[in-house]
């Protein structure tokens, strides 16, 4: 092993520290994520390790006799779609600390980039940089390593611009990445309009008001005439069913779906009159008792694959995706 230095440990254990590690060799990965959990250990924390199969086994063998002191989990297990992966990280952070037993959490986060389409890619990295926000208050000290040996250039280069610091085979940066985007800086570059959608056949539209009887049977027909099956499409019509009643009490009083089906997708478009503009990252941030809004697009993110959110002049949409296997 390397003598790669350790990451300097963050001041404050009540608040985020994001870091990203890239690496390029078994060696780099192991300098820093080894003394990263030892030193965890040492002072109480509680230490997650989401990573490879591959890397598990490095870290088992490296740790020794400190191994099962460490939890681990296949990161092809861990990171199924951004909502519900970003839900379980706070399970995590809420179990380990709300005894008392551990001030702080470990974790070692190697999000999955194999397979994913372009949509798919750029919905991750936009998960990395909600991270930043969604667990600005919370106890806890993730590192997040990215392969250089594997990783197409443009999956790095997102790495550097969604942690505040980087760890590098050289040793870490003291100070934020220069690559560095927050996630709520207006008109950043985490916002964006809505993916291009090439249905096939034929778009299904519904325009609703107060009664949302017809929407969850128009949802339940629809989507299941596109080839959806009955697990799915109880998340379906709960998540259309959620932001419907949103648009009604919230928005205008009515709304418009689209449904349609987009290669391995179904895709659903819930739009609603509103001139109140909504963060890129709504439904990231956990629903708690002082925050009076965002609980629905949180249960909704739940529901989903992938979750877009774009908030024009007149009006927000929130598209949900839904893939088929």
């Amino acid at each position: 092993m390397t003598n790669t230095p350790t990451l300097n440990a963050p001041h404050s254990e009540k608040g985020l520290t994001h870091q990203g590690l890239i690496y390029g060799s078994d060696e780099e990965f192991l300098g820093a994520t080894v003394p990263f959990c030892l030193d965890g250990l040492d002072r109480g924390d509680a230490v997650l390790a989401v990573t490879t199969d591959a890397n598990i086994g490095l870290l088992r063998q490296a740790l020794d006799g400190a191994a099962d002191q460490v939890e681990y989990i296949d990161a092809d297990d861990w990171y199924k779609t951004p909502g519900r992966t970003l839900g379980a990280y706070y399970r995590y952070v809420d179990r380990r600390t709300a005894d008392g037993r551990h001030r702080r959490v470990r974790v070692i986060g190697e999000p999955v980039w194999h397979g994913r389409d372009p949509l798919e890619q750029t919905e991750w990295t936009r998960y990395e940089a909600a991270i930043n926000v969604a667990f600005a208050d919370c106890p806890a000290w993730i590192v997040c390593p990215y392969d250089t040996r594997v990783l197409p250039r443009e999956v790095v280069d997102g790495a550097r611009r969604t942690h505040p610091q980087l760890w590098t085979g050289a040793g870490p940066t003291p100070d934020r990445s220069s690559h560095y985007a927050a996630p709520d800086t207006v008109g950043g570059p985490w916002e964006r309009g809505l993916s291009p959608v090439t249905a096939d056949g034929e778009e299904a539209v519904l325009c609703f008001g107060a009664d949302l009887a017809p929407v969850r049977a128009f949802v339940a027909r629809k989507a299941a005439s596109l080839g959806m099956p009955d697990e799915g499409l109880r998340r379906m019509l709960f998540a259309v069913n959620e932001l419907a009643t949103n648009a009604v009490q919230h928005g205008g009083g009515n709304g418009r779906l689209l449904l349609r089906r987009a290669g391995r997708r179904i895709v659903c478009d819930v739009t609603n009159p509103t001139r109140a503009a909504i963060d890129w990252y709504a439904g990231y941030l956990p629903p708690e008792h002082d925050r009076p809004r965002g609980h629905g697009l949180w249960a909704v993110r739940q529901m989903c694959d992938l979750t877009e959110v774009d908030t024009g002049p007149d009006t927000t949409t929130v598209r949900l995706h839904w893939t088929l296997t």
